[in-house]
């Protein structure tokens, strides 16, 4: 198969006018695609091929659609230099290395301002019409989307699910009010990249935006600034959070209970995700993620909103002690690791 699969390739980069690129590996995300960086020869061009399997044409679809809707309305996705999609063939724009992630801990000093263009963005991107073809979430689906947190999470107490997702369908659907907008999914510093050389939020480059949906304008805010990669300090965060509301015009208490009730949400269904790639995957980077979740989770439980939900949530599900995570490596060594 895997010879096949290089032939394949072979034949759709020769005919993109790539047939002699040089390959080396790029880092992939918690999905099955991989990615190459392409250099000529001589010339030092280079691009990226995006190698997803043929099956999830659908996705490749999306990101195709989607990343040109981005680049239509100003900003700085990665340009498709050639796209097969059915073969799950891309050929991309070279965005460089600059993730934020990276970026910040060379230069801490340059933080907020990395944020503030990343929040400005969200503007922009929020501000233009939705593209056709993008999928609703509504309440009930978003909070089905964390009930596999009781399927992978050790010790999860599966008996408090249908009361949680009930009772989390109910905040959804009452902060679901607000006008729909597109929302990138995994707006957060591992896909962001600082593109200092261009100029106002196009300096925020974008990846793995396949599976945005419609949804409320503080998701992917909160995907920002509760990040299950890397920190964002508290006062950053709030300060991040002061800039966007005054930008949109949203009203505060508002938005920011839209954004608790949107972060538990995401850290559920994150949670989940993680122990899963963990126990099925056989990939032990997640549980190192785990506790900076939690931690996220806790936080906004504490919000006004979840007086009613928090305690039974919190009865449902053990911390992150250190026997669990050792569990959840153990778990790692003897998983089947999946692609």
């Amino acid at each position: 198969m895997r010879d096949e699969r290089e032939a394949e390739i072979a034949g759709f980069l020769a005919r993109a006018g790539w047939r002699d690129a040089g390959r080396e590996p790029l880092a992939g995300d918690a999905s099955a695609r991989r990615y190459l960086r392409l250099k000529r020869p001589g010339s030092g061009a280079g691009a990226v091929l995006m190698d997803a399997p043929p099956d999830a044409r659908a996705a490749t679809e999306a990101f195709v659609r989607i990343g040109r809707h981005l680049g239509a309305i100003g900003l700085s996705p990665p340009a498709i230099f050639h796209a097969e999609p059915a073969r799950g063939l891309l050929l991309l724009e070279d965005l460089g290395d600059a993730l934020f992630t990276r970026e910040v801990a060379r230069g801490p000093s340059r933080e907020a301002e990395m944020y503030l263009t990343a929040a400005d963005l969200l503007i922009e991107l929020q501000g233009a019409p939705l593209p056709d073809g993008i999928p609703a979430l509504g309440a009930a689906e978003l909070a089905a989307m964390t009930s596999l947190t009781w399927d992978w999470y050790p010790g999860a107490d599966a008996a408090h699910r249908p009361a949680i997702l009930a009772g989390l369908t109910a905040l959804l659907d009452e902060v679901s009010s607000a006008r729909p907008v597109l929302a990138l999914r995994d707006f957060h510093a591992g896909n962001l990249i600082w593109l200092p050389r261009r100029r106002g939020v196009q300096r925020v480059g974008l990846l793995d935006f396949q599976d945005a949906f419609a949804g409320h304008p503080a998701y992917d805010l909160v995907s920002l600034l509760r990040d299950a990669r890397r920190d964002v300090a508290l006062p950053l965060a709030a300060r991040i959070m002061r800039h966007f509301i005054a930008r949109s015009g949203m009203r505060a208490e508002e938005f920011t209970r839209a954004a608790s009730v949107l972060a538990v949400q995401r850290n559920l269904r994150i949670l989940g995700v993680f122990c899963r790639l963990a126990r099925q995957g056989g990939k032990p980077a997640y549980v190192d993620l785990i506790p900076r979740v939690w931690q996220h989770l806790q936080r906004d439980l504490d919000h006004a909103a979840f007086a009613g939900l928090s305690d039974r949530l919190r009865a449902s599900l053990p911390p992150p002690s250190p026997g669990l995570l050792a569990s959840l490596r153990q778990s790692c060594r003897t998983a089947r690791p999946v692609s």
